[in-house]
């Protein structure tokens, strides 16, 4: 559970409903409360019914490093509800920020108003995975961007080079691929495998590769 101060542990009116009436939390069992910083500590939950309840500390505050180096996953929103869940599935992973990507051949498109109740939306999705998932650092979902805008960014395409730690942002094209001026304007391309992907599924591949490789589970060739 991701709280703004370890020392109140205090819950929002969504975190009571949570654990009460979604998870059905007894009183007296134990919850980890998070700062989304890298800090947490161990709790009880206590409660009087479903709809009240609080969070008492039963241990003191535990600091862990952030993994290094950050991950970056880039993606081109698709239709429907396709972009929660590689938002979902990125923050279950452990890729540290997320980007909503506009590209040249994009058909969804965000801007305005729309864009920002879509990424709000998209941050919500992240600290429930993150939550789900036991993260105690909560990822950063930044609003819709363009390729321009980041920095060291190596685009998912067939024949690129193996994914590797020191190539930690990696950006996902739409549905129709990379556009000619996407493509030459000299960024690096990663190779995701063999087979097409659909973009969402590109998405979760990158994260998934970037995380085992930070995570030591497995190794470059």
């Amino acid at each position: 559970m991701f709280v703004s101060s370890l020392d109140s542990l205090a819950l929002s009116a969504d975190d009571v409903h949570h654990l009460g009436r979604v998870l059905r939390l007894r009183a007296g069992e134990s919850v980890t409360a998070s700062d989304g910083a890298g800090s947490w500590r161990p709790c009880l939950w206590s409660s009087a019914s479903g709809d009240t309840g609080a969070l008492e500390a039963t241990g003191e505050v535990v600091s862990e490093d952030r993994p290094s180096p950050a991950l970056t996953v880039a993606f081109a929103p698709t239709k429907g509800d396709r972009p929660e869940w590689v938002v979902q599935k990125l923050a279950e992973l452990g890729v540290d920020a997320i980007v909503p990507l506009q590209t040249d051949r994009s058909v969804v498109k965000w801007s305005g108003d729309r864009a920002g109740r879509q990424v709000e939306r998209l941050r919500v999705v992240a600290r429930e995975a993150a939550m789900q998932s036991r993260r105690v650092w909560l990822p950063v979902v930044h609003l819709v961007t363009t390729l321009a805008s980041l920095d060291d960014v190596a685009l998912a395409e067939f024949d690129g080079d193996s994914p590797v730690l020191s190539r930690p942002v990696l950006a996902i094209g739409p549905e129709g691929g990379w556009s000619e001026a996407e493509l030459g304007a000299g960024r690096p391309t990663v190779d995701l495998g063999p087979t097409v992907l659909r973009s969402e599924t590109a998405a979760v591949t990158a994260g998934a590769i970037l995380c085992a490789l930070r995570a030591g589970l497995v190794h470059p060739t």
